[in-house]
């Protein structure tokens, strides 16, 4: 075997791969600096191994002929293209959550930070100036700790703050009760998470539901006092709503190591005394690092060694033509289910259950492809989902997952069910023609819509005059309608209908609230579905 390791690891990370006999492992300092040299030296490689600088494109891939595995260390696989890597049948592995102990100790190292303004008496001291009396602090004992998002660093937030003594509320759709329980976190509504917390921790993905979480909105809601922490990802917070509170001493303090820009080189939160700002080191700890390429080594090794995948961002485990195949069913499944995720109310009381149906020529053939797709596209503000893993993060946060198979044509059938006892069922299939994914069933109604873009899903009574209402409301604001599909429940004319808008350009809230008051409509909500 020979494994090539392009950019500089751990010694230990070398040490994983050098203990086997007959390997030859390749260090990025054993790699010469001119252009080429790297994709000389993948010619007989089974193995590469990238950190975030190295460049895996389509052309490097067409000069390693021989390769079964890339080991990216870290999260992100932006510098991958999985894509082609699956075309070559080369699994792409990536390393979520061995950092989360490094991210959950910054969060509550900000957290006393804030308590005790150490910053400023820091500042002080250094100048020479003895302010005790101005400095006392508060405990973070008997406060209530918030935590959005109960992934992996969020349970592990809950784990170091139950040793100081806090009372721990959460709120994260996506995760069970019985998971909740275990970490002594009460979920509750994020309404509720916003009100009762004296300290609010961000820990959930970037999706449109999540984008400007914190915003004036949210923060009118926060006690006065209360203070934030984000070591999640900057666009979760309206800085200068966020600025604005914290002017008005209404939030007491944030904490942010995640910037929607960075490096962050200009910010209204600049000079505040009330804010910490450190630049996007939650997870740069040595021991981080030490493990993220002691775990991609020991990954890459299991693959080569055994055929083990653990954490692949990609789906190998098929033929090229059975990907071809069911590549276009799984994508129409993923959207499928992040349409769903985004149309799931909050009120509904969070994820239970999922169940799929397949049918026609996929239900004959291999599903675990469509199955974690669907899976992905549901949990994908899950911290690390993809794929591969989808099941497995399914499963760690107690979402039961049931498969069926029908007759009828080639479709997938989805139904989240709620803790509530609520259902969210929509079917979707794919087209014959170049358009892709379509969506063919949205609860009981039957309509035809593009899985793709920017959606709005309008239920409304089914009387006259509605859709030209709403397309004139959408082209008062200056957007474009892409595709305009209709609806009608049952009793045409005494029931419900239901409109799927794609728009070209940004749904801002100021459309959406407009819509929302156009006569007789009951609903709209906003899904971002990317493009096809």
């Amino acid at each position: 075997m020979k494994i090539v390791l392009a950019e500089k690891v751990s010694p230990a990370t070398v040490a994983v791969l050098r203990e086997e006999s007959g390997w030859e492992v390749v260090t990025h300092d054993q790699i010469p600096s001119q252009p080429g040299a790297l994709a000389d030296a993948l010619q007989a490689a089974d193995a590469l191994v990238v950190r975030s600088a190295v460049q895996v494109d389509d052309a490097l891939l067409a000069a390693a002929p021989k390769l079964r595995v890339i080991g990216r260390a870290g999260v992100g696989v932006d510098n991958i293209d999985a894509e082609a890597a699956t075309r070559r049948g080369i699994v792409v592995m990536n390393t979520p959550g061995a950092n989360a102990v490094a991210v959950a100790e910054l969060t509550l190292g900000l957290m006393l930070a804030l308590a005790r303004e150490l910053p400023r008496a820091n500042t002080a001291l250094h100048a020479g100036r003895w302010e005790k009396k101005s400095l006392a602090g508060a405990e973070l004992r008997g406060k209530t700790l918030g935590i959005l998002g109960l992934g992996r660093i969020g349970l592990e937030v809950a784990k170091r703050a139950r040793a100081f003594g806090m009372t721990l509320i959460g709120h994260d759709p996506f995760v069970a009760p019985p998971v909740a329980r275990e970490n002594e976190v009460a979920l509750v509504p994020v309404e509720e998470l916003f009100r009762a917390s004296d300290y609010l921790s961000l820990h959930v993905g970037l999706t449109p539901q999540t984008h400007g979480i914190v915003n004036a909105q949210s923060l009118s809601l926060m006690k006065p006092g209360a203070r934030i922490i984000n070591c999640a990802r900057g666009e979760l917070i309206d800085t200068p709503a966020l600025a604005g509170a914290l002017r008005a001493g209404k939030i007491a303090g944030a904490a942010l190591d995640v910037f929607e820009k960075e490096p962050l080189s200009d910010s209204p939160l600049f000079g505040m005394d009330k804010v910490l700002l450190t630049p996007h080191i939650a997870g740069s700890t040595a021991e981080a690092q030490e493990a993220v390429g002691i775990q991609i080594a020991e990954q890459v090794r299991a693959y080569l060694k055994l055929g083990v995948v653990q954490n692949a961002v990609n789906s190998p485990s098929l033929t090229h033509e059975q990907y071809l195949v069911l590549a276009p069913f799984a994508d129409a499944a993923e959207r499928l289910g992040a349409l769903l995720a985004q149309l799931l109310r909050p009120e509904a009381g969070g994820l239970e259950s999922i169940a799929l149906a397949y049918s026609g020529a996929l239900a004959e053939g291999q599903t675990e492809m469509v199955r974690n797709a669907a899976l992905a596209g549901v949990l994908r503000s899950s911290e690390g989902a993809n794929r591969i893993n989808a099941a497995q993060v399914a499963r760690e946060r107690g979402v039961h997952v049931h498969e069926a198979t029908h007759g009828g044509g080639s479709a997938i059938a989805l139904t989240l069910h709620t803790r509530g006892g609520g259902t969210l069922a929509a079917r979707a299939g794919v087209a014959l023609n170049a358009t892709g994914a379509r969506l063919l069933q949205l609860e009981d109604i039957a309509i035809e819509a593009p899985l793709a873009g920017t959606l709005l899903v309008v239920r409304n009574s089914d009387v006259p005059g509605v859709i030209g209402k709403l397309g004139t409301v959408v082209g008062e604001h200056g957007i474009n309608i892409a595709n305009f599909a209709l609806g009608r429940g049952q009793g045409a004319g005494q029931g419900t209908a239901l409109a799927v808008i794609q728009v070209d350009g940004e749904a801002t809230p100021a459309l959406l609230r407009q819509l929302r008051a156009v006569d007789a409509v009951h609903e709209v909500r906003l899904a971002e579905l990317g493009s096809s």
